[in-house]
């Protein structure tokens, strides 16, 4: 039996080998086979150099090494397509998720799981800025999607061999791994746990990212804001109508005309506001279906070790 430890890498030269003795240290204990697959996405440090020197010491460590960065997203899908183990578990090297974890999804597991997934129940190292859109997003994608994720739950969790085969048929470009995790199905064992604050270097996402990220999860898994831009525009065409009828009426009944320049403009500028939303939002999923339609492979290795 086989572990699978999933881990990209982009710029942690700090904190890699930190990661690699606090896993090994985990995997002793529990006297259990594992690999960890490194995927390097286009680091611009000595994160590389680091892995290299490490797989001197550790055989079970693998790499996979991008020709530039694609994002973590597609270093998961690297990891995932090159992976052997009979349980596979993404983990962030920063070990904010604790790898102690590993021996309660291993005993779900064996217990018949086919998924195990961390909860995050305490998330105080993150800004309350952080806390509340994440809250926020995860609401409204559930609300608005068939595809529920798990909310406080991140890339961290425990899968089957059988379960990411299946997300291997997935043949998409643009990629969101939560919602994909979650769209295979499968029933899902929880373990809690809090989060801590990072061992070493700072986090890779900012504000912008983090917005992109959450318009790739609400676009990728549904068409919920294509659909309600049809209704707001029957709400103000009827509103519309019932507003030039009133004038009409007003004109005929009482003669006289209603003056209103500065009315006039703000109902232009207020529609013309509108349809320039209404094609922002068909411009993200249009955006999205070039991207998909010109069949690029989602990431290009340069170099493998170990593979």
């Amino acid at each position: 039996m086989l572990i699978s430890i999933i881990c990209p890498v982009y710029n942690e030269e700090e904190s890699i080998e930190i990661f690699v003795n606090a896993i090994s240290t985990i995997f002793l204990k529990i006297e259990e086979n594992f690999e960890i697959i490194f995927i390097n996405d286009g680091s611009t440090d000595n994160s590389l150099y680091i892995l290299l020197e490490l797989r001197k010491k550790y055989k079970n460590i693998k790499i996979i090494e991008f020709s530039r960065n694609f994002g973590k997203e597609f270093a998961l899908t690297a990891g995932l397509d090159y992976t052997q183990g009979d349980a596979i578990i993404p983990i962030d090297v920063d070990l904010q998720d604790p790898p102690e974890l590993i021996v309660d999804f291993i005993k779900h597991w064996k217990g018949g799981s086919e998924v195990v997934l961390a909860k995050r129940v305490n998330r105080q190292e993150d800004d309350i800025f952080k806390r509340i859109t994440s809250t926020l997003f995860y609401k409204l994608h559930n609300k608005i999607s068939d595809v529920k994720i798990p909310e406080n739950v991140g890339d961290y969790r425990l899968m089957s061999k059988k379960v990411v085969e299946k997300i291997k048929l997935l043949p998409e470009n643009q990629r969101f791994m939560k919602g994909i995790f979650a769209w295979v199905g499968f029933s899902a064992t929880y373990v809690e746990y809090t989060r801590t604050k990072r061992i070493a270097g700072t986090s890779k996402f900012n504000g912008w990212k983090l917005w992109n990220f959450a318009l790739d999860g609400i676009t990728s898994f549904s068409t919920f804001p294509l659909k309600v831009w049809t209704y707001i525009g029957f709400t103000t065409s009827f509103l519309s109508f019932l507003y030039g009828s009133f004038i009409i009426l007003n004109s005929l009944i009482f003669g006289i005309d209603t003056p209103g320049y500065a009315s006039l403009i703000v109902v232009i500028l207020f529609m013309g506001g509108l349809q320039l939303i209404g094609i922002g939002v068909l411009g993200e999923y249009l955006g999205r279906i070039f991207m998909e339609t010109k069949k690029r492979p989602s990431y290009i290795i340069k170099e493998t070790y170990g593979i």
